[in-house]
């Protein structure tokens, strides 16, 4: 998978755009202020845009060129963004160190999937929030991105069950129109998500 990362991020192309995921667009005024680590960030669209609204922004992924493009980015926006290449089970930053987590369109494989959840969970402050859209089971039946294994897509009961220590302000599953680059376009089955730490 790792070099599946590499490769799709080493083109000159973003692939999911440079511009922000629309429901972090939509809702990031509900986040706390202060420091937001993007999960799985990629090529750094979404924590640039929240680094432009006045975030203390963290993010990692473990692909060397999506880091390489998302602190391009940043450049090109004169923002900071503090970017780690890490998988998610070996991530070192301390317990309770984030006011908020983003996940946009993270998808870990399906063996790992609730072990990494709940490790990033250990992550976020008590009364911390959490911003969370991907592919729901439906999106099989769509081509407008994601990946091709139903057990890497999300039904909103896998949710309430790898995200234990969360009450959920919002909760849903939705058919929107995608337009996030050559990878996400047309329409598509996601499972969204807004909610605080107990």
């Amino acid at each position: 998978m790792k070099q599946f990362w590499n490769e799709r991020y080493a083109d000159n192309t973003f692939a999911y755009g440079k511009e922000p995921n629309k429901f972090l667009k939509e809702n990031i005024h509900l986040l706390p202020k202060g420091n937001i680590l993007f999960v799985a960030e990629g090529e750094g669209r979404n924590a640039v845009f929240a680094a432009k609204e006045g975030f203390q922004v963290s993010a990692f992924d473990y692909s060397e060129s999506g880091k390489q493009k998302a602190l391009a980015l940043a450049q090109e926006h004169n923002v900071t963004v503090d970017y780690l290449v890490s998988d998610v089970l070996e991530l070192s930053y301390e317990k309770e160190s984030f006011e908020a987590l983003v996940f946009v369109f993270t998808h870990f494989p399906a063996e790992i999937r609730k072990e990494a959840h709940l490790k990033l969970l250990q992550l976020l402050k008590p009364s911390g929030s959490i911003l969370f859209e991907a592919f729901g089971k439906e999106q099989m039946n769509y081509t407008s991105g994601g990946p091709k294994d139903i057990d890497m897509l999300f039904s909103e009961e896998e949710v309430k069950n790898e995200f234990p220590a969360i009450s959920f302000d919002s909760l849903s599953t939705e058919k929107i129109v995608l337009d996030e680059g050559p990878f996400h376009q047309g329409e598509g089955v996601v499972v969204r998500f807004i909610g605080t730490k107990k």
